[in-house]
């Protein structure tokens, strides 16, 4: 109880403590970090008004860029299967005004509110059914008297008396297939949440992005895309969303952002969640059977210029399996098959599957068809499916209302999935490295790659490459405007060089100033030999607390602080800050290469530990004590 009485992580607990468990689990505690109502508020005529230019004019000089920090993947109860697990109430607008610091009511009855607000949210609910519960809770005078209503009406009392799949199941076999909400109704719903997300757009301040999921799922595997407008209500709430309804093949999903940008607009798509794809999502033949080919290459590049590498059903980063000298690849591993969990993990799945592997395979097919289709950047988010946006370890807030925080949730299982709450991360979050915070300009630094993933916590990071950069220049006072100058950010490519040299990278990564101290910064590089053989290798390229490589290329742990039982951790260990210039000393000239930066925060609790330690009683069995969270920089890719 104890932790409560000043700050419990990422979320207050307010009021409003619904009779139940939580009553006698929560403490009430003052807000922390909100804007003023009159900040966070403005009337709906706002909407119409809002400039479609850049908040101010953008300063040329790239230097000047800020980092801003949000989340691109999270459903309300607009979303079929958050509204059939709980969240019926938690809405688009309630999204929004969470993740801008103001005060929302979630479905378990607790008032909740960000300690450090988000820079930008896309609300991102799925394409399929979008709307059809809460259309029937509001009597849509167009569903009255249909069987659309009849027919859903009686699911949602199936599903609340039976649970999600059972009642789901059991309507099937009695009735077949459930109908889809009228075209008219999908159009309204389609353009409220495109007019919301204008509505509470504060250029400058908060960023409301417009776009929706297309959930393809082929045979239980995933296939999702995130979809993202770079535009208003006014063009975007015009064009109704591409569902897996329409395809379930993302060839199909490109032809129609491709139809849409031939309209004057501008859209991409986010894959994710690829480690329950069944080794589909970066698999070397299209979903018609053919093998990959230079045009789908150069479409899925176009059309997909980031991958979420990390949110809350598991890490997708790499796999021991993939990277059995890593030793931090077995990071919040998921092994389920896919979504459904029809069929166990196969081992040649993974390699179709991970991040990692799958940039490997890109400089594969860049050699053989001319073009790479996974040269992708990195990012995070959440996926959650409550309306709120949380990462904190200490105050996780899960994927689902029964996964919200109450004793106990650990040992449960996700509804109507067979994976237990416990496996759940509180991850992640987008950092975006742009001119300003609006838009236009989140959308541009996407599209350009500068842009890197956490698994929750806000670490700093700054990642250059170019062919000249000396071991000084890391230091200089304006050293991020020198590296623009001579070199290119993370997401870009190296130029080849008239010199036999190797290229150099300047690496500056700074903790989370509410968060642990930094362990180490590694360089991970990936190349193709003359033979077309794939390799990796993890360079330790800054360590914290004055370590060394050793003559074995091993390093010294950077040991723990952390107290299960009282769910805590020191800094005494870790650096605040780690900064370095580093030159490959293996590269040859000849092989097409990447390079990313992955930096890694000391040992500190997991959330399920700090679940144990608030309400008393022991952790999961299974569930790791501590968390090494952690930044993944888009890759510098070099070309020869």
């Amino acid at each position: 109880m104890d932790r409560l009485k000043g700050k419990r992580g990422g979320i207050s607990i307010l009021a409003g403590i619904a009779a139940s468990a939580f009553a006698a689990a929560f403490i009430i505690v003052p807000a922390l970090g909100s804007p003023s109502s009159d900040a966070a508020q403005a009337p709906a005529s706002e909407s119409a008004a809002i400039e479609k230019q850049p908040f101010s004019p953008p300063l040329r000089e790239p230097a000047e860029n800020s980092l801003y920090w949000g989340d691109l993947h999270l459903h309300t109860n607009l979303s079929f299967d958050a509204y059939m697990q709980g969240n019926t109430q938690t809405s688009p607008e309630d999204a929004y005004r969470f993740a801008m610091g103001e005060t929302v009511t979630a479905d378990n009855g607790v008032q909740a509110r960000l300690r450090r607000p988000l820079d930008f949210l896309a609300v991102t609910d799925h394409a399929q059914s979008m709307g059809l519960l809460t259309s029937i809770d509001r009597d849509e005078p167009l569903l009255a008297g249909t069987s659309v209503k009849e027919r859903w009406t009686e699911i949602k009392q199936l599903v609340k008396e039976k649970g999600l799949r059972e009642g789901m199941f059991a309507s099937i076999r009695k009735h077949g297939m459930p109908p889809n909400l009228p075209e008219a109704v999908q159009r309204n719903v389609w353009k409220e949440t495109a007019a919301t997300a204008d509505r509470l757009y504060r250029p400058g301040k908060f960023t409301t992005l417009i776009g929706y999921e297309w959930t393809a799922m082929i045979d239980g595997d995933n296939l999702h895309r995130v979809v993202l407008y770079r535009d208003y209500a006014d063009r975007a709430g015009q064009t109704m969303p591409f569902s897996a309804q329409d395809s379930n093949d993302p060839e199909d999903l490109w032809a129609a952002l491709a139809r849409y940008e031939d309209n004057g607009g501008r859209v991409l798509a986010i894959a994710h969640n690829g480690n329950v794809s069944n080794g589909r999502m970066f698999a070397p033949n299209r979903i018609n059977g053919k093998p990959l080919d230079r045009k789908y290459a150069e479409l899925r590049s176009r059309w997909e210029p980031v991958y979420e590498v990390t949110q809350v059903k598991g890490d997708g980063e790499t796999h021991p399996a993939l990277s059995p000298t890593d030793e931090f690849a077995d990071f919040e591993r998921w092994d389920q098959g896919n979504v459904a969990e029809t069929e166990p993990k196969q081992p040649w799945m993974l390699r179709y599957e991970y991040a990692r592997s799958a940039l490997l395979d890109g400089l594969l097919f860049e050699r053989k068809l001319g073009a790479n289709p996974f040269k992708f950047g990195m990012i995070g988010s959440t996926d959650s499916h409550t309306g709120l946006s949380t990462t904190s370890e200490d105050n996780f807030f899960g994927k689902f209302l029964n996964s919200e925080p109450r004793a106990d949730r650990d040992k449960e299982s996700m509804s109507g999935a067979i994976a237990r709450n416990w496996e759940l991360g509180a991850s992640g979050l987008t950092a975006v490295w742009a001119p300003e915070n609006t838009r236009e300009a989140i959308f541009d630094a996407l599209r350009c790659r500068e842009v890197y993933a956490t698994s929750g916590s806000r670490i700093r990071l700054r990642f250059f490459g170019g062919w000249g950069f000396a071991k000084g220049d890391i230091d200089r006072a304006d050293y991020a405007r020198f590296a623009y100058r001579h070199g290119v950010p993370m997401g870009g490519d190296l130029p080849r060089s008239a010199s036999a040299g190797a290229p150099t990278f300047l690496i500056h990564a700074a903790r989370d100033p509410d968060s642990a101290n930094l362990d180490r910064a590694q360089v991970i590089k990936g190349w193709i030999d003359a033979k077309g053989e794939r390799h990796e290798k993890i360079f330790n390229v800054a360590l914290s607390d004055g370590r060394k490589v050793g003559k074995d290329g091993k390093v010294k742990p950077v040991g723990s602080t952390v107290d299960a039982k009282t769910a805590t951790y020191r800094n005494s260990i870790g650096d605040p800050e780690l900064a370095t210039w580093w030159r490959d000393p293996e590269f040859d000239p000849t092989q097409p290469a990447f390079y990313y930066v992955r930096v890694l925060e000391i040992p500190r609790p997991r959330w399920t530990t700090y679940d144990a330690a608030f309400f008393g009683r022991d952790p999961s069995p299974d569930a790791p004590v501590s968390i090494q969270d952690r930044a993944y920089s888009s890759p510098i890719w070099y070309r020869p």
